[in-house]
């Protein structure tokens, strides 16, 4: 009960603070999510095994120049096609590989074009129109956070099927399923409360999310496999570290990019 109470507790502090920089004002959310990347760095980093400042100064120059005052969208294009390659190679490791090869090399092609990547294109979507909208990264938020929640309670009460058990043995079919669902459901009700965007791309969006952000996390799961640990860190009490609680949106993050700009370019 007690353990339920403290992780209840570090949910809705983390959800508050990340709610309240999205509506005040664009400097307040790029300044808060630079300092929620740079915790993840870190975790991410110590996973590894590996000691960088470099990757810092490279995150600090990727928020201002391909973030915040984008010098050229064909950079922003160019990092976007190398990100999701390196994602989806990360894909084929965790399908078809016992270990991912990046805890013996190309560590920074993974922590640049994987974790990097996916916070620029976190703080990119709510940009997407060319004027910061911050109910849009809302609505992503709450599409993963719905797949989380609804897979959570489906798997524990109905899963029989495990998804992918070496990796994350308390995954299963009917909790995917379920996430699927709960995002989709999300979907149809951020649409009939926002005005923008149709019912087709927020459902597109949920089913990307869904997909995408399971994936991200069962990456995220084998990374802490191979490195041996439970959790990525202990920042959230009850949750583990940062790395734990972003795992699936920055992954993700790239894919639900992609599709707005497609959409934009096919309206």
């Amino acid at each position: 009960m007690k353990e339920l109470i403290v992780r209840s507790i570090s949910g809705v502090l983390y959800i508050s603070i990340v709610l309240f920089s999205m509506f005040t004002s664009r400097e307040w959310f790029m300044g808060l999510f630079l300092v929620l990347a740079a915790i993840t760095i870190n975790e991410f980093l110590r996973l590894i095994h590996l000691r960088s400042y470099v990757a810092y100064l490279i995150l600090i120059l990727f928020f201002y120049f391909l973030s915040y005052s984008i010098f050229d969208f064909n950079a922003v294009y160019l990092l976007l096609i190398l990100c999701c390659f390196v994602n989806l190679f990360l894909l084929k490791d965790l399908l078809w590989t016992s270990k991912i090869p990046m805890f013996e090399k190309k560590k920074y092609i993974v922590v640049i074009f994987y974790l990097i990547s996916g916070f620029i294109f976190l703080t990119l979507i709510p940009n997407h129109s060319g004027d910061f909208v911050p109910q849009t990264i809302v609505g992503v938020f709450v599409l993963v956070w719905s797949n989380d929640s609804f897979a959570y309670l489906i798997g524990k009460n109905f899963g029989k099927h495990k998804l992918l058990e070496r990796i994350s043995p308390k995954k299963t079919v009917e909790g995917f399923l379920g996430g699927l669902l709960g995002s989709v459901f999300a979907g149809f009700i951020i649409f009939s409360y926002l005005d923008f965007y149709p019912l087709w791309m927020w459902l597109t969006m949920a089913v990307i999310a869904s997909f995408f952000g399971t994936i991200g996390d069962l990456i995220q799961s084998k990374f802490k496999r191979q490195a041996g640990v439970k959790d990525s860190g202990i920042l959230m009490p009850g949750h583990g570290g940062l790395y734990d609680r972003l795992d699936s949106i920055v992954y993700s993050s790239p894919f639900i990019y992609a599709f707005l700009e497609i959409s934009n370019y096919v309206s």
